[in-house]
């Protein structure tokens, strides 16, 4: 049993089952067992690995994408490029060095990364160098500026609530005990006022999930881009609307039983872009494949394979395919863009 695991059922045994939203955030970000509190989840040698860390090229493209959306927008003198959920630094590394050459760009650009985690910081630190980097613990704390941000696969670790729909009233996943061990349950079915648009499009049984904490930082963005300009490319894996049991543990690259390990394991959920998109000034949906092609991934994959051979070349051949293939990345992960009204579309998703 882990130390989470015991500090889990004591509260459960004092005061009754917990949400699943309140079981993630305990799991995540619990500050002496929590998941990303206490170590370094990516790449080969974590639980997952992640389009940055796969290719270069995710970072560079999503990185021009939206210098080009600053020129776009005319050039403003200051604005926050922002990331939320760093990881390791590895996009933003590869945005800032794809965007060097772009004239003015970083001199405009402070960066922001929104990073809860003390040991990611420091991970983020050494990978950004000496480049100037303010961290925030919130979306809601980035400056009132034109904003520029890129949030790869972090929506998906935002804690969620699960519902099943039990005739006109919502039954709530919960997480209890029996026999010593944690076990899942659900509550009295209750109407629940945020999924009465769901009664439409949904049936006997069906699952609903809502992430009430995407709501807070989508509106610190939407108020951000609409009040001063800027884009936010959100990339994640999940769909248009919610449906069905998506939440899911990760451990060394593989699935395993959320309730095993608890603070051992990443647990994720697929996103919901509807709501993400909900309020926005203006949007754009595509899927990871779409954009990357756009923003032309290929053209860029054949010339760096140029300087490759070998295993290289075979390594940078299969993460290319990972990337973009329907069958792989490409269909699985979508992209929203979040831009100002009247705004053209931004690079890769016209």
């Amino acid at each position: 049993m882990t130390p989470l695991a015991a500090l889990l059922l004591r509260r459960i045994a004092a005061t009754g089952p917990i949400s699943l939203a309140d079981y993630m955030a305990d799991c995540l970000l619990h500050p002496e067992h929590g998941y990303y509190t206490t170590r370094d989840p990516f790449g080969a040698g974590g639980d997952f690995i992640t389009a940055p860390e796969i290719s270069q090229m995710f970072g560079e493209l999503l990185g021009l994408c939206l210098a080009q959306s600053w020129l776009d927008q005319g050039a403003p003198a200051a604005v926050t490029l922002a990331e939320l959920g760093p990881g390791r630094g590895t996009l933003m590394a590869d945005v800032l060095r794809a965007t060097a050459r772009v004239p003015g760009f970083h001199a405009a650009a402070r960066v922001c990364l929104v990073e809860a985690s003390p040991t990611l910081r420091g991970v983020q630190r050494a990978t950004l160098g000496t480049h100037p980097v303010q961290w925030f613990d919130r979306a809601e704390d980035l400056p009132e500026a034109p904003l520029y941000l890129l949030a790869n696969e972090f929506f998906d670790a935002l804690p969620i609530r699960q519902f099943t729909r039990q005739g006109d009233a919502w039954a709530e996943t919960l997480v209890g005990a029996r026999d010593g061990s944690l076990c899942f349950g659900r509550s009295v079915p209750a109407p629940i006022a945020a999924l009465a648009h769901r009664m439409a499009d949904t049936a006997e049984g069906d699952i609903v999930e809502l992430c009430p904490a995407a709501s807070a930082i989508m509106q610190a963005i939407h108020v951000r881009v609409s009040a001063y300009g800027g884009l936010a490319l959100i990339v994640d894996y999940g769909s248009w609307r919610s449906r069905g049991d998506t939440f899911q543990a990760l451990k060394s690259h593989k699935f395993t039983d959320p309730l095993a390990k608890p603070g051992e394991a990443d647990l994720t959920a697929h996103v919901d872009f509807e709501v993400l998109a909900q309020d926005a000034p203006a949007y754009a949906y595509t899927s990871q494949g779409a954009l990357l092609t756009g923003l032309g991934v290929h053209a860029r994959a054949a010339q760096l394979a140029q300087r490759l051979s070998g295993e290289a070349l075979v390594r940078h051949e299969a993460a290319t395919h990972r990337l973009t293939a329907a069958q792989e990345m490409g269909n699985l992960f979508k992209a929203l863009a979040v831009l100002p009204a009247g705004c053209p579309l931004p690079a890769g998703f016209s």
